[in-house]
């Protein structure tokens, strides 16, 4: 697996204001998308809630917007594991177009219980995969 996971991405009106820039908070919408099929390509069946009884919430998250994105727009959203935890993965995310960055940031999700919403260890699959993601990436935890 390629350690930066692509997500293909249009702008549509739905995702702009009346001047038809993108909204600063749905590129946190295409990072989650963005996660979300990087979490499957792990392995992961239901990537938000699992059926054994844990999901993933985002815990730390720190954006910066370079720039904006407008009406009709091609984008790529962006993932790529930076570290793994015993219970969580920070990522770092992008959304781009063509090479421009536009908005970036720091992410970090954590494995809770679904029932009692304290920290659960990551699944052991889904945690040996993201452990070789990160390896293919050449950083360590």
């Amino acid at each position: 697996m390629s350690t930066e996971f692509l997500l293909p991405v249009r702008v549509y009106i739905e995702d702009t204001d009346a001047g038809g820039i993108v909204y600063y908070v749905n590129y946190l919408k295409y990072f989650e998308r963005c996660r979300t099929e990087l979490m499957r390509a792990l392995g992961t069946e239901r990537a938000a809630i699992s059926e054994s009884g844990w999901m993933f919430v985002v815990s730390k998250l720190e954006v910066s917007y370079r720039q904006p994105a407008h009406l009709d727009d091609e984008l790529q959203a962006t993932a790529s594991i930076t570290a793994v935890g015993g219970a969580t993965i920070g990522l770092f995310q992008s959304v781009r177009r063509g090479e421009t960055v536009l908005v970036e940031g720091d992410v970090q999700i954590a494995c809770v219980d679904c029932e009692t919403g304290r920290p659960r260890r990551l699944p052991h699959l889904l945690r040996r995969q993201a452990d070789a993601s990160l390896s293919a990436k050449g950083d360590t935890a």
